[in-house]
């Protein structure tokens, strides 16, 4: 599992990678950088932000109810940390603006509706998937092809 996280983490960084400036803090704070003492080379490791961490969570989380509603079982009950979307922080605060707000909403609203409406679990499920897609294609482009992989076909 952190393997898989890791991976993320390092793909995720790769994929929308930050725009450095002077000026540009955020970007700064979510790298750490340390020193090998042997060779004296440098070496930075990502940080993930409270939002990438979530994003990662519920990531884990779609799988696993993707599968149990193409085996049709028990969906359970709404996971509750995906309210945290919309206070999570952001490795870039600037980029929680209206149209991520809009796009976390429409997901959360397919989200809650799988739960309350499970004979259309696949459709809403799939709603939420192009939720996440439609953002990313604006905010992120890096993970859309493994978030496409979550869709119901």
């Amino acid at each position: 599992m952190r393997y898989l996280i890791a991976t993320f983490a390092c793909a995720l960084l790769v994929s929308c990678g930050s725009k450095e400036s002077s000026d540009n803090q955020s970007a700064v704070d979510s790298v750490a950088v340390a020193k090998d003492s042997a060779s004296g080379k440098k070496f930075e490791m990502y940080e993930m932000s409270e939002m990438a961490m979530l994003m990662e969570q519920m990531y884990v989380d779609n799988n696993r109810l993707k599968e149990r509603i193409k085996n049709g079982d028990t969906i359970g009950a709404f996971p509750n940390h995906f309210m945290k979307i919309h206070s999570a922080v952001m490795t870039d605060p600037k980029e929680n603006d209206d149209f991520f707000k809009e796009k976390a909403a429409a997901f959360i609203k397919a989200q809650e509706l799988i739960y309350k409406d499970p004979k259309n679990a696949q459709k809403h499920f799939n709603d939420g998937v192009d939720a996440c897609v439609q953002c990313h294609e604006v905010k992120c482009a890096g993970p859309i092809t493994r978030i496409k992989k979550l869709y119901i076909k």
